[in-house]
């Protein structure tokens, strides 16, 4: 069954609730999404996208969505840096490691993590902090040192997920820290949890992705 990949990304981007489509335009060419237009936030511009991926069909999407100004004017980024401490303080997800700057409503997140759900923990609650305009993610892995084989590791999660042990996946390791993921899966959210089970592997402090996928 042939499937419009433009119309069905535009419903979908109305259907879901997290997301503030009323100034959001799409455009496809073949699976290749491109999203334009305004929204609240940056965490709403990553809701998008996401919400993209999850139509079948979908092979990229580029989002070119940007923050609209706030009604009652910009606000200052001293403003904006004291919320993001006080964010990121009350998150104890976040390692007091982490440190944010902010110039011109652009957040430059800095210093260490030991895990990449931490960094992305970071980026999200940045996001949600009003008057925040965009956010650039500096902060460096410096896993815990690895028990056992970092390869293996992957591979066993793999094995244990439902649905990544029905999918060609390989799984390699050709530096210290570095995990190359290659293969075939039939949706992004099955790639994006492939990445994250890597991620997830101690030791580990760059994914490189190179897996495809199949419709």
């Amino acid at each position: 069954m042939r499937h419009d990949v433009q119309a069905d990304v535009v419903a979908e981007l109305a259907f879901d609730p997290n997301v503030d489509s009323g100034d959001v335009a799409v455009a496809a060419d073949g699976g290749a999404v491109s999203l334009w237009g305004t929204v609240g936030s940056v965490r709403h511009a990553r809701q998008a996208q996401c919400a993209a991926r999850r139509i079948h069909g979908v092979t990229s999407v580029r989002n070119h969505l940007s923050v609209r100004p706030w009604a009652n004017g910009a606000c200052e980024d001293a403003e904006i840096r004291a919320g993001l401490l006080h964010a990121l303080m009350l998150n104890v997800m976040i390692p007091d490691t982490v440190h944010a700057d902010v110039v011109s409503g652009v957040v430059r997140l800095a210093g260490t993590a030991t895990w990449q759900c931490q960094r992305e923990e970071a980026e999200l609650v940045c996001m949600t902090v009003p008057g925040v305009r965009g956010v650039a993610d500096d902060i460096a892995i410096v896993p815990a040192p690895a028990d056992g084989d970092m390869q293996q590791s992957v591979i066993s999660a793999y094995r244990r997920s439902a649905s990544l042990a029905r999918q060609l996946l390989s799984v390699d390791a050709p530096l210290s820290g570095v995990v190359t993921l290659s293969g075939t899966v039939t949706s992004w959210a099955e790639r994006e949890e492939a990445v994250a089970a890597a991620w997830s592997a101690p030791g580990v402090t760059r994914v490189d992705d190179r897996i495809l996928l199949a419709y």
